[in-house]
């Protein structure tokens, strides 16, 4: 039986870095769990592993569908364990790196039975988005499931619209499926949380968006503008630039918008992660000594 080795939080935190490290340290691979990182061509947008890193440590699960193809835990998580099953005979340590906590589990435990949703309620939601846009459902939402508002990503409309859809449904609200069963999984898990101090991701936060913005974001951004209609666009640092391409708000605007809206998907992580009580936790932000004392647990 291989181990798997999850590393998650939230975004900025560090992980990419510390998987790659242990990645080269252990001579292994990594599986990236990032729900934007599958797209081609997001690269500066979603903070992907650049070419010399991808040629220095194998990554799976980037650049495996383009921005007009859905893609959704329920694939990922078919796709994941086939690959470990045959990663794993080849290592006996496999790295599973990312920050969308519904991915991590979905990999670590499966996926929580939901009732069907028969089509008019879903085309009824859909329709009220494409209507009064993404601020309703977000309002809609917090009505229906305020303790799953608290934790889902806001600016992914199919979560929204699939939450408010079994809640209608259903009667109750989404958030009560989450039963959190476990699934055997034919391999160990260890599993590592990066769990930094607030104030100090949210500098690197802000520091990170500046130097997107000097990588390349906005040409990456411009390249993508015709685009902007798809599901795939509606990630923080495209939505905010495209805005600006709009002229709705100021280019300044658009930066600081970014930034803050960043931190609040961070926040947002971070209140997903600690309801789950088994992750081993380190703080980046204290933690020098880091790389060696996740060696030695490992």
């Amino acid at each position: 039986m291989g181990t798997v080795i999850f590393i998650g939080g939230p975004t900025a935190s560090g992980k990419s870095q510390l998987g790659m490290e242990l990645a080269a340290s252990l001579g292994t691979v990594i599986l990236s769990a990032d729900s934007r990182q599958v797209y081609r061509g997001m690269d500066i947008v979603t903070a992907k592993p650049t070419e010399a890193e991808q040629a220095r440590i194998s990554h799976h699960f980037i650049d495996i569908r383009d921005p007009e193809e859905s893609y959704d835990v329920g694939q990922f998580e078919q796709e994941a364990l086939a690959l470990l099953e045959e990663l794993l005979t080849i290592h006996p340590v496999v790295l599973v790196v990312g920050g969308t906590g519904l991915y991590l589990k979905a990999l670590r435990h499966g996926l929580d039975s939901f009732p069907t949703v028969p089509k008019a309620v879903s085309n009824q939601v859909r329709l009220r988005f494409e209507h009064d846009g993404i601020g309703s459902l977000q309002q809609w939402l917090q009505e229906v499931d305020p303790q799953y508002a608290k934790q889902v990503d806001f600016d992914n409309p199919h979560r929204l619209m699939r939450a408010i859809a079994v809640s209608i449904q259903a009667g109750q609200p989404f958030s009560s499926f989450l039963k959190n069963g476990t699934k055997t999984r034919p391999f160990r898990v260890l599993p590592i949380l990066l769990e930094p101090d607030r104030t100090w991701l949210y500098q690197r936060i802000d520091q990170r968006v500046l130097a997107m913005i000097d990588q390349g974001l906005i040409e990456e951004a411009r390249r993508f503008y015709p685009l902007r209609h798809l599901d795939a666009m509606r990630t923080v640092g495209f939505s905010e630039l495209f805005e600006w391409m709009d002229g709705t708000i100021t280019f300044d605007e658009s930066v600081a918008a970014i930034q803050q809206h960043t931190r609040q998907f961070a926040k947002r992580q971070l209140t997903w992660f600690r309801k789950e009580d088994d992750w081993i936790r380190f703080d980046p932000s204290h933690q020098t000594d880091l790389m060696e004392k996740v060696l030695a647990l490992i």
